[in-house]
């Protein structure tokens, strides 16, 4: 058992143990005073007692882990106890107008307003305002909605018990009083007031019960939600938040819209961004993101061409557009399963070209490099011993590009009998990056023509230092 669950059980125990101790006083100082105020406070005491005997119940069963026959677990069986308390409410309002017209109209009943009613009384506003500011306390903490039933109970009994008092001060007036036959009726007339109050209680308390048994959702509470998820990075829309509370927990689920292009990875780390500020709003939620490819109004032609891919599993990089003599063409590289034969990669290839053509209106010519997948890493030897070979050639090639203010940390590695050069070159941090891009298209070039082993060259750019 949680913390939560132990600090919910010794609250709603120590309920039961208030609700019987103010049971008995108030029923035997009403039958000793023959006050119709406080029987009625007696039994709505009773009330309280079978409220609470079954909030400790329902909280005992709702803290129960979810099961294969319970996924959401059993935290509306404190619903469901609200609602019984409801009903036990609404049955001893009807008794209780029912004494109290007796009493006003058609019996009469002495009231003997003695030391004792007064003190069951003020016994009774201290004991239930301890326990509803406990009570409240925990419900607000666990939002525990049997225990917030049970604390309205109590500080319901405290409005009730300030009218008992009322009417026994106005029976004592009135044995002295000339008007005694009317101020004698004040302890029928408390009575009505309790009954008013309770009714009260009853609607309030059997509105917020249905509510969460028909899986009432938080009054604008699905908006901010749909807010907090449209702040996130990435996310161009929600169009769908469903929320139903079980218990303290709040189950939510929700379809975002995020770019088509967007690789598997990022969309997962996406919805659990949307995750975390779904929880910041609702700390106990139990947060389900549904992710749902989108096209972005600004989607520009190489996510167009990725997203298409997509949709039918394939991965392309290096996807360039261009427009040659007023019709457009593409280029693209395509990887396949390392296994596939020449012939299967080809209809892959194909089949994506005709795709590409269909989905966008306008592309006369469709180029694809196809190329294997690389699922293991490439076995390759470090080869320290051509670095001042490579070196060598950089300079001459910085030399000729003024562009090119420094490069540094040059390694060379051999990888199936061709090179991959690494470097870092240092550009004006003022430089567009596309022409930055064209200047280490440039070097790479240049490299390969004079050393035509060279089969990848990898460039890190980067400012001078401190720019």
């Amino acid at each position: 058992m949680t913390t939560a669950e132990r600090e919910k059980t010794r609250v709603a125990l120590s309920s039961v143990i208030a609700a019987v101790f103010l049971t008995g006083f108030k029923a035997v100082v009403g039958v000793m005073t023959g006050s119709l105020g406080i029987l009625a406070e007696a039994l709505h005491s009773a009330l309280d007692l079978a409220a609470a005997v079954m909030t400790y119940a329902a909280v005992k069963i709702a803290a129960r882990p979810p099961d294969d026959s319970h996924h959401y677990g059993h935290g509306k069986v404190e619903s469901f106890s609200a609602l019984f308390e409801t009903l036990l409410l609404i049955v001893t309002c009807l008794w209780i107008i029912h004494e109290a017209i007796q009493r006003l109209f058609f019996k009469t009943v002495e009231v003997d307003p003695s030391v004792w009613a007064f003190l069951v009384m003020f016994v009774s506003i201290a004991i239930d305002y301890s326990r509803s500011r406990a009570l409240m306390r925990a419900a607000r903490r666990y939002q525990s909605q049997a225990l917030e039933a049970d604390a309205l109970h109590f500080s319901t009994d405290i409005w009730s018990s300030l009218v008992v008092i009322l009417g026994l001060v106005l029976v004592r007036i009135g044995e002295t009083s000339s008007h005694k036959s009317t101020l004698m009726r004040a302890d029928a007339l408390a009575a009505l007031g309790v009954a008013i109050i309770v009714l009260w209680v009853s609607v309030r308390l059997g509105k917020q019960t249905m509510d969460v048994l028909m899986d009432k959702a938080p009054a604008g509470l699905a908006l901010r939600i749909a807010q907090a998820a449209q702040g996130v990075p990435g996310v161009l829309g929600c169009r769908q938040v469903r929320l139903r509370r079980v218990g303290p927990i709040l189950f939510t689920d929700m379809a975002i819209d995020i770019p088509r292009a967007t690789p598997l990875e990022q969309a997962h780390a996406i919805a659990s961004q949307v995750e975390e500020r779904v929880r910041r709003l609702m700390p106990k939620a139990d947060v389900v993101v549904h992710t749902e490819p989108a096209a972005r109004t600004e989607e520009t032609w190489p996510e167009r061409i990725q997203a298409i891919a997509g949709q039918r599993g394939l991965v392309v990089h290096e996807v360039r557009v261009h427009d040659v003599d007023g019709r457009r063409s593409i280029s693209m590289h395509l990887e396949v399963e390392p296994s596939l034969n020449l012939a299967d990669a080809h209809r892959i290839a194909d089949q994506l070209e005709e795709a590409i053509r269909l989905q966008l209106p306008g592309v006369m010519e469709v180029k694809t490099h196809i190329e294997p997948r690389m699922i293991e890493p490439l076995p390759g030897d470090a080869a320290p011993e051509r670095v001042p070979e490579v070196t060598g050639i950089l300079a001459e090639i910085a030399g000729s590009l003024p562009r090119l203010q420094e490069f540094h940390d040059v390694s060379v590695q051999c990888l199936d009998r061709h090179l991959v050069v690494s470097m870092h070159c240092v550009f004006d941090g003022r430089l567009k990056i596309d022409d930055v891009h064209r200047l280490s298209s440039q070097i790479e070039s240049l490299l390969k023509a004079r050393l035509p082993e060279v089969d990848h060259v990898h460039i890190h750019v980067e400012p001078p230092e401190g720019a």
